[in-house]
This record gives C-alpha cells, sequence and structure tokens, in this order.
C-alpha cells in the first residue's frame, strides 16, 4: 500500500492552469481492481510492471469488460499516458489479436466507458485489411468494434506500426466529447475521434483493459487531469 500511496502523493497542481498530474508506476497491486482478470507484478523486458492476463477467455467476439481498474482516480478531461506490451495467449483461438488499451470515463458500476486499444498482431500483417485495423474506438455497450466497422466503416478504426509483446508508448488526449491517440511519442495522432458516445461530460475511473485471449504489460502511468 505504501508504494501506492507515495505514487499518488507525486501529484503536482498548478493553480492557474488547472492541471494535475498523477504518477503511478504500476509496480504493486494495491489500488488495483481486477475485473475478469487475473493481475500480478512482474519484470517484463526490463521494466517493473503489472502483468494483466485475461483469466475468463468467455468474450470472443463480443464486447469486453476484462481489465484492471485503478482506485481512487477519476478522470473526465486531460492526457493519459504509459506503455503497455501484449501478445495473444498461446490457447486463445485465431481471433485473438493481443488486444490492449486503455477504458477511461468508466462509470463507477462498471457499466459503460469509452475505449481506445490496439491490436498488436495486425500492426505488421501480410494482409492490409488486418493492418488497417491496427487500432480502434470502442464505446462500452452499445458500440462493439463489429457495430462500428459495420455501420461507419474506417472511422474509428487506423493503421500504426506494432510488434506483439514488445513495449509500445501510447498517450491519450481527451477533451469533451473529443479524444486522439498518440503512439510512439509521434507528433500526430493515429486515430482522431470527434464524437466520444459517452458526451462530453461523462467522468470515471479508468482501466488497464485488455480483450479477448489477451497476455499484457503495464507500466509508467502518468494522468495529467484538466478542468
Amino acid at each position: 500500500m505504501r508504494n501506492y500511496i507515495l505514487a499518488l502523493i507525486l501529484t503536482t497542481t498548478a493553480g492557474s492552469t488547472g492541471m494535475a498530474q498523477s504518477k503511478i508506476p504500476l509496480n504493486t497491486l494495491d489500488g488495483i481492481q481486477p475485473v475478469k482478470a487475473k493481475v500480478s507484478v512482474e519484470t517484463y523486458l526490463g521494466k517493473s510492471c503489472l502483468h494483466v492476463v485475461d483469466s475468463a477467455m468467455d468474450n470472443a467476439g463480443g464486447p469486453e469488460v476484462t481489465h484492471a481498474k485503478v482506485r481512487n482516480l477519476r478522470f473526465h478531461n486531460g492526457v493519459i499516458e504509459l506503455e503497455l506490451a501484449a501478445k495473444p495467449l498461446p490457447q486463445a483461438g485465431a481471433s485473438a489479436r493481443g488486444f490492449v488499451g486503455i477504458a477511461f470515463r468508466m462509470a463507477d458500476d462498471g457499466s459503460k466507458f469509452e475505449c481506445i486499444y490496439l491490436r498488436p498482431t495486425n500492426g505488421r500483417a501480410e494482409d492490409q485489411v488486418r493492418r488497417n485495423h491496427s487500432v480502434q474506438y470502442t464505446p462500452y455497450p452499445d458500440y462493439p468494434w463489429h457495430r462500428s466497422r459495420k455501420e461507419t466503416p474506417e472511422k474509428y478504426e487506423s493503421y500504426v506500426d506494432l510488434v506483439a509483446g514488445e513495449w509500445t508508448k501510447v498517450r491519450i488526449e481527451v477533451q469533451g466529447d473529443k479524444a486522439r491517440l498518440y503512439v510512439h511519442g509521434a507528433a500526430q495522432p493515429t486515430l482522431i475521434v470527434n464524437d466520444l458516445k459517452h458526451g462530453p461530460d461523462q467522468a470515471g475511473a479508468i482501466g488497464l483493459w485488455i480483450g479477448y485471449g489477451t497476455d499484457a504489460h503495464f507500466a509508467d502511468l502518468t494522468v495529467t487531469q484538466k478542468d
């Protein structure tokens, strides 16, 4: 518990700018609530991190609610930054892609949230259509990826170079009903969402999100809150 408390104490507030920043190294289970996931702390590719694994594997093709919720942290507008790595579990089916990302503005009861995630095995697939589906925005529960792909093809998906199992830097900027995803420290966004489905006023928790059949690691979470 002490490590988690110290991480949250590393919060700086600039009154004139209306911003506060929390740095959470994700090197302890304190303050982490698993939801349909198995969590542990380990060192992966040189980083002390949180290991999150799909423990149920019962959501193939459907809306996923598998994540590790970060307790005592409420998010509305601002920036979420972290490093993540993911790959499919060996026993996962052919539809597994190593789905991994961030759920945000999560309702207290977990009934709804926004989510932006990566499909690491699509990043260097030999099939161009799969490459085009490397990143995804999906609001739970009403707009699963297959609904968005059918009703608004290409609007909520995009390509970015990814390698399964390797550390990837991710930055999500959220303001009102808009969100932007930046990957690998790029200056330009990989994905732009101009109509977050739960609206501009929704606020809530952050979850370290994984999808069906995923073995993931998360490190160095930084959350900057903006008024």
